[in-house]
Formats: C-alpha cells, structure tokens, sequence
C-alpha cells in the first residue's frame, strides 16, 4: 500500500505530531509492501505538489494539531488545493459530483485532556472528504499531548504503542481500528474526580511552569499579561 502522509502543524520535524506519526509509520511499514510519502504543509509552496502526490496513493492521511477548535492555517489552506484540484461532474438533476480520489483518513491531536474539543472539526472533516469524492476512513482523536517532549520516555511508552498499534493495523486493513481509536480518544469529559484533582493542581499554580518555560524559551515571558487589542 502507498500512504501519502500529510503533517498539518506549524512546528514541522519539531513537533508532536511528528513524533507521533513517528510511531504510526513504524508501525505501517512493518507489513511488507506499504510505503510512505511525507509532506510537511508548514512548507506551504510544497502544497501542490503534495496535492498531486496524493491523487497518486492508495490511502491519504492528514494529521494535525487541534488549533482553536479547529486546523492550523497551513492545513486549511492544503484543503483549499485539494479542493481545486478535483474535477467536477455532473449528477443526475445537474448537482456536481467531484470524482473519485482515494479514501482519506485524518488524525488530530491536542493538549485538551477531553476529546469532546475535537469533535466539531470531526463532523467537518468526515463531510470534507466526502466533498473531495473520496471514502471517510474516520478521524483519530487524541488529547493531553501537549506536553510529551517534557517527559521522560516511559511516561510516554504506552502512548507511542498505541500509534505504533494503529499504524500497524491501518497498514493491512487500510482502516482505523475502533477500538485503539476509542482507546486514545479517551473519555469525551473528564470525570468528576479528575476535575477535582485538576482543580487542586491548579490551584498549586504548577501547571503555569511548563508554559513559563516555553514563554521564556520564546522571550515572551515578560509580556504574557500584554492586551495587544483591549480598546
């Protein structure tokens, strides 16, 4: 099977969606035949050529971080070229019909722990690949990622078998299987004690080291209370 792959975030070779897709190709590449293409869609003049080689594969993969509810611009703008590139024919009644391209499949990750923030960009995507003719292979959810790069390996060793497992699995069915999706999905809303505790977490002010961290690695850290567009 030939995957084209297509890397939705910003961060490029840098960053968690990279990692793990990372483990998913592994994974993929363990049944003999499969092969991959990879597109970084950071590098947005690679768009059309990236476009191309996705009417070319057998399966297509878009994997991105959740970004307000929604995609990065990158992403939206790759969807734009693939949207152009799809030849229109005419339905009975005069309704256009795109033409067949191959099936298409997306994987979002965030750093909300529920997975409820992403359902909405689901239901978008499932009528999207629908609109660009080609089958619905599902949308793989995975919260609570932000974050990884900071910990140490074993905290991340069942996550990163989880992808590994998926990869595996879609790289002889060319399907998702549900119930690792299911698995990384995780709960829609987190319970009531997990919100207590998170709560209390909080409320220790821990939770602000890690983004401190990153504010001073990006000498913003002195102006994380600025209001650019308060009136």
């Amino acid at each position: 099977m030939k995957l084209m792959l297509c890397n939705g975030s910003p961060r490029g070779t840098g960053s968690n969606t990279t990692i793990l897709m990372k483990h998913f190709i592994n994974g993929f590449t363990a049944a003999q035949g499969n092969t991959v293409e990879y597109a970084y869609l950071n590098n947005v003049k690679g768009h059309a050529a990236a476009a191309a080689k996705c009417r070319e594969a057998d399966a297509v993969i878009i994997a991105f971080p959740l970004y307000a509810d929604s995609m990065p611009a990158v992403v939206k703008d790759f969807i734009e070229t693939l949207g152009a590139g799809v030849k229109k024919k005419t339905r009975r009644g005069g309704r256009p019909a795109p033409e067949k391209n191959p099936p298409l499949g997306f994987i979002v990750q965030s750093g909300f722990p529920e997975a409820i923030h992403s359902r909405s960009v689901e239901t978008y995507l499932e009528k999207l690949a629908l609109r660009l003719g080609s089958r619905y292979i599902g949308t793989v959810i995975r919260g609570g990622v932000e974050g990884i790069q900071a910990k140490p390996e074993y905290l991340n060793r069942r996550l990163f078998m989880a992808f590994s497992s998926l990869g595996r699995h879609f790289g002889v069915t060319k399907e998702f299987h549900p119930i690792t999706a299911r698995k990384l999905a995780g709960r829609d809303r987190m319970s009531a004690l997990g919100l207590l505790v998170l709560r209390l977490f909080m409320a220790t002010g821990l939770n602000n080291m890690y983004w401190n961290m990153k504010l001073k690695k990006n000498g913003a850290f002195e102006r994380r209370f600025d209001q650019p567009y308060r009136p």
